[in-house]
């Protein structure tokens, strides 16, 4: 069974930065499968932010790119997201997950940002 815990979230002014991580434990697998991190804001859908394959190739929202970096670790099991010139829109809940499948998620990390 494979579990996810994240981390690295809070409060932080517009223009700030922040590095979540996610730590994968119980995958044999890790260092193969897409890793990715999502985000849900109030009242809107949970969405993809930015995945990273195990060849590390990587994928971003549009409204992240530029400002966001997904990076792994594979020694570690863990998958990072590097958040810089953060806007108040990018106040939600993030969440990791694993394989991009509808089951392997995290508990979820709260940002927020204040303008």
């Amino acid at each position: 069974q494979v579990q996810l815990v994240e981390s690295g979230g809070g409060l932080v002014q517009a223009g700030g930065s922040l590095r979540l991580s996610c730590a994968a434990s119980g995958s044999t697998t890790f260092s193969l499968t897409t890793m990715a991190w999502y985000r849900q804001a109030p009242g809107k859908q949970r969405a993809l932010v930015a995945a990273i394959t195990g060849a590390r190739s990587t994928n971003y929202a549009d409204s992240v790119k530029g400002r966001f970096t997904i990076s792994r670790d594979n020694a570690k099991n863990t998958v990072y997201l590097q958040m810089n010139s953060l806007k108040p829109e990018d106040t939600a809940v993030y969440y990791c997950n694993y394989g991009l499948s509808s089951t392997h998620w995290g508990q979820g990390t709260q940002v927020t940002v204040s303008s």
